[in-house]
């Protein structure tokens, strides 16, 4: 009798502690699961322009995104500011650029070709006049970076010529509109300087409130597709696409 109720014991404590695994096992599955569902909807967070990267990421992350993200605030103060320099310098001033470039080489050659002439006169060494190489790796980089943009652009270009895609068309006709206003209220330089203050600012503060400007990014998003949405049923559907075939008589 004591051996059976040993037997029932160890099979109770068994059967106890097998249900006890199945529970422990289901809460280890179930916070499984939950991490995975707060990691998909953390994944499912909109971003502007749908990046999945940071910000310095999405710039390269190398020296060009310390730059425009002001990593190094110095660095950055100073090159904007010397490009506000070279603005105010050529546009305000309405120096130009190829007169300023001449005479700066004039007044420079000029000095250098005295006192080369003239150091035995006054008693001092000659200048130093340092060899300049460029090298090539760079500027064959460029020149092939250059190169695929211009054939993506015209491969782009080409495509919306061929009018299979009308919201393209419609997209490229808008942007040239409107640059053709920006470039009547300011010249070429005056539009760079802007890009290039834009490119300093814009950045940086999106990356510090980004948490607040693509919800509101999400919205303007949700609200333009609807008015496209209406436009496209009211005014692109009812426009032939494609060239129009002649009837049979």
């Amino acid at each position: 009798m004591a051996e059976h109720s040993d037997n029932v014991e160890s099979k109770s404590e068994s059967l106890i502690d097998k249900i006890v695994e199945k529970i422990h096992d289901h809460d280890s599955s179930s916070s499984g699961s939950d991490s995975e569902t707060e990691g998909s909807l953390k994944e499912k967070v909109f971003r502007l322009f749908g990046r999945e990267r940071p910000v310095h990421h999405v710039f390269g992350g190398g020296k060009p995104a310390d730059l425009f993200l002001w990593r190094n605030k110095k660095i950055s103060a100073g090159v904007l500011t010397g490009a506000t320099v070279i603005w105010v310098f050529f546009e305000l001033l309405e120096c130009h650029l190829l007169t300023f470039v001449s005479r700066s080489l004039i007044l420079s050659l000029g000095l250098l070709f005295v006192w080369s002439n003239a150091h035995t006169f006054i008693y001092k060494s000659p200048p130093r006049i340092p060899e300049v190489q460029l090298p090539a790796d760079p500027f064959l980089e460029l020149a092939s970076t250059l190169r695929a943009e211009i054939n993506c652009g015209f491969a782009l270009l080409r495509d919306i010529a061929t009018g299979r895609d009308l919201k393209k068309f419609i997209t490229a006709i808008a942007g040239l509109w409107v640059l053709s206003i920006v470039g009547s209220w300011c010249n070429f330089l005056t539009l760079f300087y802007i890009n290039f203050v834009l490119l300093h600012t814009v950045p940086v503060l999106y990356e510090k409130y980004e948490d607040k400007i693509d919800p509101l990014a999400e919205k303007a998003l949700i609200e333009f597709k609807k008015h496209y949405a209406v436009f496209e049923e009211k005014v692109l559907s009812k426009i032939p696409k494609g060239p129009l075939k002649g009837k049979k008589a």
